[in-house]
């Protein structure tokens, strides 16, 4: 939420050195995330590719996030995966 969504996407864009092709953020046990915090992420996804690098998520799918993520259209943006060993492996996201 707005508490802490900025120091989320300082850490996600921190991880974009030279030669980094794909960042995971394990949101995995996140239970709340606010238009803020979708915002920052968006922000990050779009610093992430314009590294050349992609911005993926690990996120419970049956959760209040994914459902959050579903109806804004991020879901469509960002890469969601159910699992952080599912983002690591970089299959196509489930659901």
């Amino acid at each position: 939420d707005v508490t802490n969504a900025g120091d989320a996407e300082t850490r996600i864009t921190a991880a974009l050195a030279p030669g980094i092709t794909v960042v995971i953020a394990d949101l995995t046990r996140t239970r709340f995330c606010d238009s803020t915090g979708l915002q920052h992420l968006l922000r990050a996804a779009q610093t992430a590719a314009g590294s050349g690098a992609e911005l993926r998520l690990a996120i419970s799918l049956g959760g209040t996030v994914a459902r959050v993520m579903e109806l804004t259209g991020l879901r469509r943006r960002i890469a969601v995966y159910q699992t952080l060993e599912e983002a690591a492996d970089g299959e196509p996201p489930s659901g």
